[in-house]
């Protein structure tokens, strides 16, 4: 029988000891990522979070939750003012003609428009413009056009006809009307009517959810307000208004105030 002894040098018996360290150190960790993934995914199952179409977010779980939705408001008031933009515009073969004939033009336009019991606060300058005028690709103009331009607020909607066609007529051929806008010049009273319609359609649909989840409804944890005040409605008109009627027909309509809240319930 021959007997062999076996001999491990120290650089190898240093190499195995690190290979046996470092399989041990893989198991641990091997070992503790099963069990913290056993955990997240028994954690995850008492819980939920979904969002839905408009607006609405439900996130419950056993202790509690919240539930966020979105609630629309919205009323509708009659505009009570009018808002004119109208000019006057003249063409003549200098620069100091044309400019003498359209103020001329756009004075009478302002007085018509005082006499039909316009405020001064309420007629304002609003554009000036002096262009040359050419013909058949000539360089040199063979006269001039100025335009004159203002806007006049009109808060009498029963007068605003007869003030229209007033000014119009005063500044004869000359009159050039841009448009007209219809405005609300108080919204106050319509957003708290708008505010209170919103907050009642934003709690139905909370108690909607909260009934469907089973769970009774809680206090408002926040409630975040995103208000649209109305723009003037406007209408195009035509670049001049002749004087065949005795009063520009105006309707005023009526203009929506809308307002949407988010608002964030918690369920028990």
């Amino acid at each position: 029988m021959i007997l062999a002894n076996l001999v491990i040098k120290p650089l190898y018996r240093a190499i195995l000891i690190g290979i046996a360290a470092a399989a041990l150190l893989i198991g641990s960790f091997l070992l503790g990522l099963g069990r913290s993934g056993h955990s997240a995914a028994g954690s995850a199952g008492g819980g939920t979070a979904k969002g839905g179409p408009g607006g609405i977010v439900l996130a419950a779980s056993d202790a509690g939750g919240k539930i966020t939705v979105t609630g629309t408001g919205t009323v509708n008031g009659t505009p009570n003012e009018l808002i004119l933009s109208m000019g006057v515009q003249a063409n003549a073969s200098s620069v100091s003609t044309a400019l003498r004939q359209s103020n001329e033009a756009a004075t009478r336009v302002i007085h018509s428009l005082r006499a039909g019991g316009v405020r001064r606060a309420d007629i304002q300058t609003s554009g000036l413009s002096i262009q040359p005028n050419y013909q058949n690709g000539s360089p040199f103009p063979i006269g001039y056009m100025v335009s004159e331009q203002l806007s006049a607020t009109l808060r009498n909607l029963k007068r605003a006809g007869s003030q229209i066609q007033s000014a119009a007529t005063a500044g004869g051929n000359a009159t050039t009307v841009n448009g007209v806008s219809l405005n609300l010049s108080d919204t106050s009273q319509l957003l708290a009517r708008a505010r209170a319609a919103a907050v009642r359609d934003a709690k139905a649909k909370a108690s909607q959810f909260a009934a469907g989840l089973g769970r009774p409804l809680g206090r408002v944890l926040s409630v975040s307000d995103q208000s649209s005040v109305p723009y003037p409605l406007y209408a195009a008109a035509d670049s001049a208004l002749k004087a065949a009627q005795p009063s520009v027909p105006v309707q005023p309509g009526s203009q929506q105030v809308s307002v949407q809240i988010t608002v964030v319930f918690a369920i028990g």
